[in-house]
């Protein structure tokens, strides 16, 4: 006599919701067992959440100069003395008068209190509270004296680098964002038509790839940034050179999407919608691009870091942003020096920032194309 196999009323209720779920929700459960695109995007999350709220966390003016510590190294802040009570010691600075260099020693002697959400210089919060509340500010002393707190050390004109490093972050990650927003446009506008409609149309948009793919790309962000006006504000240039590195980033998405479209379009669907009186630009959008959207996420996160490089690059390199715009590429731009770096070795914290967004976005892109992929398993 046959034995009747039954299946647990755990995995029957698992294959239902498989079967009704929509093609979201599956992309989410695949994605949240992959543990490390997780934290990936829990850290480029809060790379956000500090461009947000970049004032708040701020110690310091970012664009004030402080003559009396220039150059000088990262305060530490002393959490305890008989109790829960932050300080930083005063720091002093004597120049020596052989190599005109100056040095700072810390005097243990003067302790500096650290409030928690005290008031400091005035901002508005998201651009639309008013407030000077900050999450840290040094205490004034009896004359009135107002100190900040420097747990990056200063630069050459003696300007707090964890608050221009802070700054900075608000404009190097959404560059990547509106860069890749418009690179997204055209890549998957141009490389559908191609694709979809072939012919002369096809080989115009592909001959102007191939074009632009040919040029060395420094040399050309060098000429294509010469080109803007030395007058311009710091918004006009900021988006200036987002549409710069836009223009250029477009052409591989394109050839993505092109590939697909090129074997999607003779496949049954997109035919039987063709018959029923489907319009082209419905064929493409609602039919043909999620067919592979796992391709697009793979592409749109991979071209974020490389927006970010690619800004951090061109003003690195003096032809990207320039004071008084303050973003990574020019915090970067005070250790092109060797000797600088090897004396002030701070000044390269900034491309910390660079590295880890950088890599949490590629492992968040990683899993975000395994988890779209609807041929995973």
């Amino acid at each position: 006599m046959a034995q009747v196999t039954t299946q647990p009323d755990s995995e029957v209720v698992a294959e239902e919701r498989v079967l009704v779920a929509s093609q979201w929700q599956l992309i989410w459960w695949r994605f949240r067992r992959h543990r490390v695109a997780l934290v990936a995007v829990g850290i480029v999350i809060l790379f956000y959440i500090v461009a947000m709220a970049a004032e708040f966390l701020s110690f310091s003016n970012p664009l004030e100069s402080n003559k009396h510590y220039i150059h000088l190294h990262p305060q530490k802040i002393q959490w305890f003395d008989g109790g829960f009570r932050p300080h930083v010691y005063e720091v002093t600075g004597k120049r020596d008068p052989l190599t005109l260099k100056k040095h700072y020693s810390e005097n243990p002697e003067v302790k500096i209190p650290v409030h928690f959400f005290a008031r400091g210089f005035e901002y508005d919060f998201l651009g639309l509270i008013p407030t000077d509340r900050h999450l840290l500010v040094l205490a004034e002393e009896n004359a009135g004296e107002r100190h900040d707190l420097y747990i990056l050390g200063t630069d050459k004109l003696g300007r707090d680098i964890w608050a221009r490093m802070l700054y900075g972050t608000r404009i190097s990650m959404t560059i990547g964002l509106i860069g890749v927003g418009l690179a997204l446009v055209l890549g998957i506008t141009l490389g559908g038509v191609s694709g979809f409609y072939g012919g002369s149309i096809d080989t115009l948009i592909q001959r102007l790839i191939e074009i632009i793919r040919s040029i060395p790309t420094i040399p050309l962000w060098m000429g294509l940034a010469s080109a803007v006006p030395s007058d311009w504000s710091v918004l006009q240039v900021y988006l200036s050179i987002t549409i710069i590195i836009s223009l250029i980033a477009w052409t591989e998405l394109a050839r993505v999407v092109r590939g697909r479209f090129l074997a999607l379009r003779e496949e049954e669907f997109v035919t039987a919608a063709h018959l029923a009186g489907t319009s082209e630009l419905r064929i493409i959008f609602r039919h043909m691009v999620p067919s592979f959207i796992s391709h697009i996420i793979a592409a749109t996160t991979l071209a974020i870091p490389f927006m970010i490089i690619s800004e951090t690059a061109l003003s690195f390199l003096g032809i990207g942003l320039r004071e008084p715009a303050i973003s990574w590429g020019v915090l970067l731009q005070d250790a092109q020096n060797i000797q600088t770096v090897a004396q002030y070795p701070w000044l390269m914290i900034p491309s910390l920032a660079v590295i880890i967004s950088v890599l949490a976005l590629n492992f968040a892109g990683d899993g975000l194309r395994d988890a779209a992929d609807p041929y995973a398993q």
